[in-house]
Formats: C-alpha cells, sequence, structure tokens
C-alpha cells in the first residue's frame, strides 16, 4: 500500500482497518474525551433489562410450587422450588462457552440481541407454566439458549471494549451495579405483580388471564421490558475486530511513516499468531483463572442468599421465617436496589480510589459474615424495628456482594486480550453457573431441612441456613489473598 494512502491525523502509532467495526469504535474512544454517557447507559439498560427476569420469580415461587400441588408437606416447597431455580443455571453453565466463542467469532451485537429476544419468549412461556415441569423446562431453556443473560459474556467484554483504558473500571462497575439493581430489582416486581386478582381485584377479575395464571403478569411485563431493550439495542455499534489485509487504513505519526508499512504483514502474523497461542492458553492463564474461581465462590454465595431470602421471608413464623407477603418482600428488594443504585454511583467510585478494588472486595466479603449472622436475630423482631432492621440488612447485603464482584469482573477481564474476551468471559460464566446451579437447589434443600429441626441442640433452624452461607463467604474471603488469587 503507498504512502498516499496513510494519513497523518491525531490518532498516532495506531492501526486501523477501513471496514472493521471494531476499529472504528477505537477510532471513536481515541477522539472523545470525557465520560462515556451514552454509552454508560446504553450498557445500563441492556444488564438491568437482562437480570431482571433472572430473579423475578423468588418472592412467588414459594406459591407457585404450592399451587402446582407436588409438594406433600409444606416444610417440602422449598425443595422442589430450589430446582425450578437452579434448572436455569444448569442450562447456562451448559452453552455459555459456546456463547463466548460465538461473540468471538460472529461480534458482540447478535448475542446481545439474540439474547433479548430469548427473553421476551421464554420469560412468557415461564408465566404460563400450568405445571411443575412446564416451569421447569421453560427456565432451563431461558439458561441454555439466551446468549446474553445466559452467559453475562458479552456485556464485561463490551463494556471494556467501548470505553477508554480510564473510564473501563466505570463500566464495568456500571455493568455489575446494573446487574445487581436487576437482580433486586427482579424479585421486586415478581413480589408486587404476582397473584394481581388477589391483590388488585378492581382492577384484574377473577375471570381474567391474570386471574388463572397468577403469576403470568411480572413475566409478561419482562417480556415488554426485553421487547424494548431489543429494538434499542439495534443502534448499539459493534467493537469486534474483523480485519482484512487490503482494507488497511493506517494512521500514524510522521516519525514513523517512513519506517512503517500500511498493513504491515509482520503485525498481521503477529496478531494473528498470539490470538492462536493465546486463546490455547486460557486455562493456563492462572491470573484469569485464580480470579473466575473466586468469584465462583462469591456468585454460589449470591445466589443461595437470593434463593433462601425470598423463600425464608415468605415462610411461617413457627419455621423461623417471616410471614411476609410477595409484596412485602417486593419493598424490601426495592429498597435495596434504590440503596445500591446511589451506593454505585457516588461511594463506590471514592472506596475503590482509597482501597483500589481487590482490596475493596477482600473488605466487603469480611464484613458480609456478621450481617448473615445477623439475620437469625432480626427474625426475633416485629413490627417497625423489624421493618428497618431487614431493609437496612438487605440493602447491605447485596452493596457488599456487588462491590465485591465489581472488583473480580474487572480483574478477569484485564488477565485477558480483547478477541479473548468473549471465551474468557464463557469460561467464567460456565464456571460460575455450575456453582450457580448449586446455589438453589442446594439452598432450597438446605432451608428445608433447617425448618424441620428447629428443635436442634446445634444450630437451630435457619441459624444452621446463614452459618452454611457465611462458611462459603469465607472460604472466597481466604481466596482472595495471595498466593491464590494472583
Amino acid at each position: 500500500m503507498s504512502e498516499e494512502q496513510c494519513t497523518e491525523t491525531p490518532l498516532k502509532n495506531k492501526k486501523y482497518y477501513e471496514n472493521c467495526p471494531g476499529c472504528q469504535v477505537d477510532k471513536l474512544k481515541e477522539l472523545k474525551q470525557g465520560l462515556p454517557i451514552q454509552e454508560i447507559v446504553s450498557l445500563w439498560f441492556v444488564a438491568v433489562c437482562n437480570a431482571l427476569s433472572i430473579s423475578s420469580l423468588f418472592p412467588f415461587l414459594y406459591f407457585m410450587i404450592r399451587d402446582f400441588h407436588i409438594a406433600k408437606r409444606e416444610g417440602d416447597i422449598g425443595y422442589y422450588a430450589g430446582f425450578v431455580g437452579s434448572s436455569y443455571m444448569i442450562g447456562r453453565a451448559l452453552t455459555s462457552v459456546l456463547w463466548g466463542l460465538v461473540a468471538d467469532h460472529y461480534g458482540r451485537k447478535p448475542v446481545i440481541l439474540s439474547g433479548t429476544i430469548s427473553v421476551v419468549i421464554l420469560s412468557t412461556l415461564f408465566g404460563l407454566s400450568i405445571n411443575f415441569w412446564m416451569a421447569l423446562i421453560t427456565r432451563f431453556l431461558l439458561g441454555s439458549m439466551n446468549a446474553l443473560l445466559g452467559t453475562i459474556t458479552v456485556w464485561k467484554a463490551y463494556a471494556v471494549e467501548v470505553m477508554r483504558e480510564e473510564h473501563q473500571a466505570l463500566g464495568l462497575s456500571t455493568v455489575c451495579t446494573a446487574w445487581g439493581i436487576g437482580l433486586i430489582m427482579g424479585p421486586a416486581v415478581g413480589g408486587f405483580l404476582a397473584q394481581p386478582a388477589e391483590k388488585y381485584p378492581y382492577i384484574f377479575s377473577k375471570e381474567s388471564l391474570f386471574a388463572k395464571f397468577a403469576y403470568f403478569l411480572p413475566c409478561f411485563v419482562m417480556s415488554l421490558i426485553a421487547l424494548g431493550v431489543t429494538i434499542a439495542s439495534c443502534w448499539l455499534p459493534e467493537t469486534l475486530h474483523i480485519h482484512n489485509e487490503d482494507d488497511v487504513s493506517c494512521d500514524f505519526s510522521n516519525d514513523d511513516m517512513e519506517s512503517a508499512s500500511c498493513g504491515s504483514d509482520a503485525y498481521h502474523k503477529e496478531h494473528e499468531g498470539s490470538k492462536k497461542t493465546s486463546k490455547g492458553n486460557l486455562i493456563k492463564n492462572w491470573p484469569l483463572m485464580s480470579s473466575i474461581i473466586v468469584h465462583s465462590i462469591v456468585a454460589l454465595n449470591d445466589m443461595a442468599y437470593t434463593e433462601i431470602f425470598s423463600l425464608w421471608a415468605v415462610s411461617p413464623r413457627r419455621y423461623g421465617g417471616l410471614y411476609y407477603s410477595t409484596e412485602d418482600v417486593g419493598e424490601v428488594l426495592a429498597i435495596s436496589g434504590l440503596c445500591l443504585l446511589v451506593f454505585q454511583f457516588t461511594v463506590y467510585p471514592m472506596l475503590s480510589n482509597i482501597f483500589g478494588h481487590i482490596v475493596l472486595a477482600r473488605i466487603a466479603g469480611v464484613l458480609t459474615i456478621p450481617l448473615l449472622t445477623s439475620y437469625t436475630f432480626i427474625a426475633k423482631l416485629s413490627g417497625f424495628s423489624l421493618a428497618l432492621s431487614i431493609n437496612c440488612a438487605s440493602a447491605l447485603k447485596n452493596i457488599l456482594i456487588v462491590a465485591m464482584e465489581t472488583g473480580l469482573s474487572l480483574l478477569q477481564n484485564r488477565a485477558v486480550e480483547q478477541h479473548q474476551r468473549g471465551a474468557a468471559n464463557g469460561i467464567a460464566i460456565t464456571t460460575m453457573s455450575l456453582f450457580k446451579a448449586a446455589g438453589p437447589a442446594g439452598g432450597g434443600a438446605l432451608l428445608s431441612w433447617a425448618q424441620k429441626r428447629q428443635d436442634a441442640v446445634f444450630l437451630p433452624g435457619d441459624q444452621m441456613i446463614f452459618f452454611m452461607l457465611n462458611v462459603v463467604m469465607a472460604i472466597a474471603v481466604i481466596l482472595s489473598f495471595k498466593p491464590f488469587l494472583t
């Protein structure tokens, strides 16, 4: 390629391919200064939308299983509820790496769109479930077929790729916060909108579709939100680099023009060679794998807590629960989501600058242990003191978890190159999905077992539940130090 085809621009020492969407994004990043507000808002809405339907079922799952009449005893409801919660994670574990490879080969945007479309279809079908097996299968399909929601692969890689390096931490913090808010607001929406014919008889008659399918309304709302986000996502830029040697358009400084050739074969071969080599070494990348393992243990604790909290809160007092309604649970989680949003955009950036992301994650893990221990004492309260305590504890618990996940996510995405992020996050989410699959099933079984041992000498009732959650968190905190976490 001749020297006339190369032009001097402010973008120095960079090679750009004319028809490559990833290069176009890189050019915009070089030219655009300041906070990337548009990118942050776009990522926030995509992440929130896709997180909503994961956990929206937890406040009403107890009652849904009860209405299926599959549990012979009331104490067994948590056991069956755990299987429905885990089916999603099992499906996610089976396909996460595949979707990551698809994102690396065909692009991030197609995977984002296919993910939001699958939410529209499968969330609707789950709300129309007529028995336990239909609910189980639709949740499994939602986990396995939803490329974005199921893997979380794309939006983490996308957040790093669409922003300048100095804003990448903010980008990942934003999507992790959005994901955390979605996981909290999902149950809030599910709690408020489930059983609408009973809660809002002046709006929904007993002969309506929403009376026959008492848990369809929250799922339908999720589908409508996902449809809107699907349409909006059509305007998202693609960040994957697709390089054709004949399409090189290089931007060099004057000093480099004479010594560098546009579309250098050496550069292209080096890039392709490193891509093949490094991709085969992902499993041997210990900084990546160590952060994945720690993140997976944190994810296990979080998913088990999410399942247990809603089931525990609606359980009768004689079983150590709070005897809350789905609306009460929704209110607690809505307040938690608001507190998380305020914290992540105001307090978290300041704390991360002082302590650093990983040290802050360790501090959050340590504080989680006494916080979870306090839940057994909170259950003994009543009235205003109970409402105040459980709202504060729930908000703080979710803030601490998101602080941990933000730091670990940043560590994972900085451990690999751009062309590896889809596959690397696919591996991460496969591992986390296996751990998370154990969360609802184990949490539901643990709750069912604990509720039957109210008079035990050692850790009776709900004390055993929160003790086991603390054991898992303690392991994560220990592994977050060197020499394990690099």
